[in-house]
């Protein structure tokens, strides 16, 4: 049987010096689900060609804006993926949706708590899957980690820790020759907070997806520590999942040496299992004996779900994050399937983050902050 033919895909910004443009672009294709058809590269039109000509897109179906897109591809087209400044999310995904387009959107959903929940009541009104790149959830490990946790291995889930910890902004970049370029420098454009809406929805997704939990209630300190800056680049706080467990995230920019450190470590009654980003491929369980033991992508006594994600079925070989972003691709793909055969659940990638997951996150940024603004009151995290 052949395999069947590519679904028909535009990208909307990705044009350099963007980082996660050429991740997308690599990831959507790889499995040859998908076929970058059709493109906005960016805003600035003399870019936006220089861009799509690279991509292989004909010059004739590169655009200046998604009203030309959309107009001129009506009906040659299944799916959007959209990789443009945070400011940008709401209006962009609206017209796709309203085009009756699949959306593949970088996170997070938009800036806006009651913009994301018009977004996925609209998603859901179509028909249409409205996905998101949390992209740790596509890493095998996480999935296997979320597996094990659901299967009881470690018991009723107590405590939750998380950081993601970065040095992008651990000097003052304001002052560097590109910092006209930084849009995440610019609140009216990044959010209402950089360090939440850049990694904090990261780390609370994936706190909530291997916990297989959700959160519903913060106490928070959001701040800025560098002097001057206009955004936020530090957040840490305590926090409640539904079944009373108790957890930490911690979130920074400003971590001087840390290069995308992102670790999650979930402790049960009777076990725990951590993963860490520096060590992607690997798994820790361990139990009350004091026994530990480590499991490697690629083994097959991984989960299915695992098992799925790896795409090198051996020990010892190392992925990364194009094929974690690849993996959440081919989920949208099979949900994208799912909704033409007229399945409405979402079964057929039950991994792959959602509108839900995105507006969660949204409501988790806003509950933080109102707690910040209180000097650290509980606030309870609306549940979408």
């Amino acid at each position: 049987m052949s395999a069947p033919a590519p679904m028909r895909m535009a990208m909307i910004g990705g044009a350099a010096p963007s980082m996660i443009g050429p991740v997308h672009r690599i990831a959507a294709t790889m499995d040859r689900r998908f076929e970058l058809l059709a493109a906005i590269p960016s805003r600035d039109v003399a870019r936006g060609r220089e861009a799509g000509a690279g991509w292989g897109i004909p010059e004739g179906r590169v655009y200046a804006d998604m009203a030309a897109l959309l107009a001129a591809e009506r009906g040659r087209l299944d799916a959007v993926a959209i990789c443009t400044p945070n400011d940008s999310h709401y209006a962009y995904t609206k017209a796709a949706l309203e085009a009756g387009l699949h959306v593949m959107l970088d996170k997070p959903l938009c800036n806006d708590p009651r913009e994301g929940a018009e977004l996925a009541q609209l998603a859901h009104d179509k028909g249409l899957v409205l996905a998101l790149t949390h992209a740790y959830a596509g890493y095998p490990m996480v999935r296997e980690a979320r597996s094990r946790v659901a299967a009881g291995e470690i018991g009723d889930i107590r405590i939750v820790l998380v950081e993601y910890l970065g040095s992008g902004l651990a000097k003052r970049v304001e002052d560097g020759p590109d910092a006209a370029r930084r849009w995440r420098l610019r609140p009216e454009i990044s959010g209402p907070s950089l360090v939440l809406g850049d990694i904090g929805t990261h780390a609370h997704h994936l706190a909530c997806f291997v916990s297989g939990r959700r959160m519903t209630q913060v106490s928070a300190e959001v701040r800025t520590l560098m002097p001057g800056r206009a955004v936020h680049d530090y957040a840490q706080m305590r926090f409640r999942l539904d079944g009373g467990a108790t957890g930490t995230l911690i979130a920074t920019q400003a971590a001087a040496g840390a290069q995308n450190d992102i670790s999650v470590r979930v402790f049960g009654t009777i076990g725990s299992v951590a993963w860490r980003h520096s060590a992607r491929d690997y798994l820790t369980i361990a139990g009350l004996d004091g026994e530990s033991r480590t499991i490697e992508a690629g083994s097959p006594l991984l989960c299915a779900s695992a098992l799925r994600a790896s795409r090198i079925k051996r020990t010892g070989h190392t992925e990364g994050l194009h094929e974690a972003f690849a993996n959440l691709y081919a989920d949208f793909a099979d949900l994208i399937v799912a909704r033409r055969n007229g399945d409405l659940s979402d079964a057929a990638a039950a991994d792959l983050p959602l509108a839900r997951d995105g507006v969660e996150g949204l409501n988790f940024v806003a509950a933080a902050l109102e707690s910040s603004a209180a000097a650290g009151k509980t606030v309870d995290i609306a549940i979408a």
